[in-house]
């Protein structure tokens, strides 16, 4: 971990603890970011796609003629985590699936305007990475 990550880590792990997680809630909830991440990135790049009638995943290697292969689904698993966890905490998540930021955001009550869409307020959230 670099210097920067470890200010940021110790930013993020204060400003959850106020909110009551726990240290290792925390570093969950970054495993579920990281991963959220890469699965975007992967679905971005067109190498990871999800059956259109079935939902299931499949990798998709160029390399062997565009051969499909099922693949686990760590994205339904990531974020099932991350609502159990917010859950505990009366607080919600939202996974911004675009790769060039942060995955997952905390919500904090108040945080996004009553009726008001959360994919346009999620940024006054607290974004749960550290790179």
């Amino acid at each position: 971990m670099t210097k920067r990550q470890a200010e940021r880590y110790r930013w993020l792990l204060a400003a959850l603890q106020g909110l009551g997680f726990a240290e290792q809630e925390v570093k969950s909830l970054l495993r579920c970011q990281r991963v959220l991440s890469t699965w975007s990135e992967h679905e971005c790049n067109g190498v990871l796609q999800r059956d259109s009638t079935t939902g299931k995943p499949y990798w998709i290697s160029p390399s062997n003629g565009d051969r499909y292969s099922p693949t686990a689904d760590r994205e339904s698993g990531s974020l099932r985590r991350a609502a159990t966890i917010c859950a505990r905490h009366g607080v919600e998540y939202y996974h911004q699936s675009d790769p060039r930021g942060c995955a997952l955001y905390v919500i904090r009550p108040g945080d996004v305007p009553a009726g008001e869409d959360v994919g346009a307020y999620y940024s006054r959230g607290i974004g749960v990475c550290i790179d």
